[in-house]
């Protein structure tokens, strides 16, 4: 097998494709990618057995087809150090000896036999739910989502976004049971009402390859797998397992304090008191009366403290909420929009942040964040 490639396009989808790659996997063969060459393609996969990566490059200069298996960090790794310039690469089939042509010099890698590479999942075409989703939903949903998935290893269907998928809209939910983020999409809709867990690490990948992305991607999944497929890429991923709970259980409907404020001051300020809060709890103090919020934290162990005012809209009763800083920062870091509103009912139950006004008419965004008890 031959074929010619340049070293910085190749070099853009083995990067892309190869963080799928696992630093602790338990098979060798998986180190390595997968080059597959079949009708002038060059097919090249990455996998960790839970999730699979797939890029094509259609290439002009091909003799031969064949699979071969070639070591994932090294051929990075000499790709790195090229400039701009057309690689040949040349197969031994039987003996799966690389040889790598550049313009001054020749670089040998040995591979391995291809077939040993395992098989990639195939849809169940019988249980599969297909939808068309646009790039900018699909980014969008998980940057809003990725951030507020757990840690889990009791509750694994809590490491993942759960996509749902219904005749009006589709919408992402992550939670780790002190946040949960719910985002939807109206322009995304579907004839069959489907759901699925998408694990933490497809999400990230996806996150990563989208913004790239011009055109809609192409979502597959039935009872085991999902399959995105972009432009020149693919991921498969494997579901995670079990039934998401019951989220709009939680979210609570009647919320009479309701406070709007410029998100970046607001965020600003929660950052700066922050770091006098104490390390162990990160507890930060919201005191809402008037058109005013009353920002503090302090560490009685180091005799520190700090308070800031904030002018702000509110209306409903005067009342004293805590919460854990770090989570309330990340939550006002994925909001995009000028102002915020912030629905509260008592200090003893969760607090929504939503955008004042949504930026885009296509998206519904809501963040719930659980309350900390102020004397604890």
């Amino acid at each position: 097998m031959k074929f010619v490639v340049s070293s910085t396009r190749l070099l853009s989808h083995l990067t892309a494709i190869s963080k799928v790659i696992s630093s602790k996997s338990t098979m060798p063969i998986l180190d390595n990618f997968l080059f597959k060459i079949e009708d002038s393609v060059l097919t090249v996969t990455a996998s960790d057995l839970e999730s699979t990566l797939i890029t094509s490059l259609e290439l002009d200069n091909i003799e031969g087809e064949g699979l071969v298996a070639v070591p994932a960090k090294l051929l990075t790794d000499t790709l790195k150090e090229f400039p701009e310039q057309p690689l040949t690469f040349q197969i031994n089939t039987s003996t799966y000896t690389i040889e790598i042509f550049s313009e001054n010099g020749k670089f040998s890698i040995v591979g391995q036999n291809g077939e040993d590479f395992p098989e990639i999942p195939v849809m169940d075409e019988d249980a599969a739910s297909t939808v068309e989703v646009p790039q900018k939903a699909l980014l969008h949903g998980i940057e809003k989502s990725l951030f507020a998935t757990a840690d889990d290893e009791l509750r694994p269907v809590m490491n993942g976004i759960y996509i749902e998928l219904t005749n009006d809209f589709m919408s992402f939910v992550a939670s780790d049971a002190h946040k949960l983020v719910r985002y939807r999409r109206l322009d995304v809709k579907s004839d069959i009402e489907s759901s699925f867990i998408l694990p933490k690490k497809p999400a990230g990948l996806l996150k990563s390859l989208l913004p790239k992305e011009e055109m809609d991607v192409k979502l597959e999944f039935d009872d085991k797998n999902a399959f995105f497929t972009l432009t020149n890429y693919k991921v498969i991923c494997r579901l995670v397992e079990g039934n998401y709970p019951s989220y709009n259980s939680v979210i609570p409907t009647n919320n009479p304090n309701v406070m709007i404020i410029d998100r970046l001051a607001f965020y600003n300020t929660v950052r700066r008191v922050s770091v006098f809060s104490n390390q162990a709890s990160n507890l930060i103090k919201l005191n809402l009366a008037g058109n005013q919020v009353v920002v503090s934290a302090q560490d009685i162990d180091f005799s520190i403290s700090a308070v800031e005012r904030l002018n702000c809209q509110y209306e409903g009763d005067s009342m004293e909420i805590g919460f854990k800083s770090t989570f309330l920062q990340e939550i006002l870091a994925n909001i995009s929009s000028g102002d915020i509103k912030v629905e509260l009912s008592d200090p003893t139950r969760a607090g929504l942040l939503l955008p004042d006004e949504n930026e885009d008419e296509d998206e519904d965004v809501l963040m719930l964040l659980m309350p900390m008890m102020i004397n604890a």
